[in-house]
């Protein structure tokens, strides 16, 4: 059986990042696909992402990853582009929009947030429609038009972790390791299965019988040990983030 771990906005938290490699190793996970916001929020993005990069066998464009690619104007942006150089914003442009395989005969598809964009966020009490639009040919531009409908789909880019079954299909979101919203401990997903393919249009593996497993890992970390750090960075916005961090609230919902 292949076992992969796929992980999601990480956000800059290098404490959740290493107990969540900790994690893998201690399962003998070796393949690790990123769905990327490496970056932004938490205050070490530039050690979070060189970690990614030597980890991670797949790493797609997040929200954040483009925002501070191309240094959106606001101090925030600015601060985490500034502490990144132009060598790791480079990386960041060049990432790719989604990735496509083939495993156990089902055909797989992981984005950040949606088929449309990196900043169109679907939710699991959105409506059907909303929820199958996930399935949908991606058209982010004319070179990534794909025409494969995956029987499975994954991303990020809300923080809650969950999965559901949608009109025979599956779709699930692997949390945030670094800036979780639901509860505050480090989400990740290990998909189990036979035959991986990798390939640019979600090229089904053989074994259409094989079996298939998404399973669901929640890592507990050093929360105050980040806060530390947080607060010690020099960073932006921090007080927001320690805030999410301890409660698992979104800021934009916090009293």
């Amino acid at each position: 059986m292949e076992r992969i771990a796929i992980v999601s906005d990480i956000h800059g938290n290098m404490t959740a990042w290493t107990a969540v490699l900790a994690d893998m190793r201690h399962r003998g996970i070796t393949r690790i696909f990123c769905l990327g916001d490496v970056v932004g929020k938490g205050p070490n993005p530039e050690a979070c992402l060189d970690s990614v990069r030597a980890n991670c066998e797949v790493v797609v464009r997040g929200n954040w990853d483009e925002l501070v690619a191309k240094r959106q104007e606001g101090l925030h942006f600015e601060w985490h582009a500034d502490r990144l150089g132009q060598e790791r914003l480079s990386y960041l442009s060049s990432l790719p929009f989604s990735c496509h395989f083939g495993l156990s005969g089902r055909s797989i598809r992981l984005v950040h947030a949606s088929a449309v964009s990196v900043y169109h966020r679907v939710q699991p009490w959105d409506s059907i429609e909303e929820r199958l639009g996930m399935f949908a040919p991606i058209a982010a531009s004319i070179e990534e038009l794909e025409q494969d409908v995956p029987d499975v789909v994954g991303y990020g880019d809300v923080h809650n972790a969950y999965l559901q079954h949608i009109s025979g299909k599956v779709l699930f979101n692997v949390g945030s390791v670094g800036n979780p919203l639901d509860i505050p401990e480090a989400s990740y997903c290990i998909l189990e299965g036979t035959n991986l393919t990798m390939g640019q249009f979600g090229e089904k593996s053989s074994s259409s019988d094989a079996a298939f497993n998404i399973q669901f890992i929640r890592v507990p970390y050093r929360i105050e040990e980040e806060v530390q750090i947080a607060l010690n960075s020099g960073a932006p916005d921090m007080d927001l983030y320690i805030n999410e961090i301890r409660t698992g609230v979104y800021r934009g919902i916090q009293k």
